[in-house]
């Protein structure tokens, strides 16, 4: 069964940083497009980010722009979220999933939840002084 499984997660000072993992068992992530989405207390899940399986083209949330990067290691089978000048609003359950269609990019849909059909069960990020 596939399973994903993040971490990296923990207590972060405003302005630092953190780097989230995905990691895989029983699936070869790089056929896969990867999508981070958080969700905040009392709050939707919201996509964060995207990596696509076909080219590596990557995808943002306006919110996280010039402070998030996606990607990926394919030795380690291992998608990260590196996570700088974090703010208090960042503080959310990050997860990562796949809708496990081989080669298939993110695209315009990235951000749309109802995509993807296997998740994470999540990592908290807390950002706070």
């Amino acid at each position: 069964q596939v399973q994903l499984v993040e971490s990296g997660g923990g207590l972060v000072q405003p302005g630092g940083s953190l780097r989230l993992s995905c990691a895989a068992s029983r699936l070869t992530l790089d056929y896969y497009s990867i999508g981070w989405f958080r969700q905040a207390p009392g709050k939707e899940r919201e996509g964060v980010s995207c990596i696509s399986s076909s080219d590596g083209s990557t995808y943002n949330a306006d919110s996280v722009k010039g402070r998030f990067t996606i990607s990926r290691d394919s030795v380690k089978n291992t998608v990260y979220l590196q996570m700088n000048s974090l703010r208090p609003e960042d503080k959310a359950v990050y997860y990562c999933a796949t809708d496990l269609r081989k080669f298939r990019s993110c695209g315009s849909t990235w951000s749309a939840e109802h995509r993807y059909g296997y998740w994470g069960q999540g990592t908290q990020v807390i950002v706070s002084s």
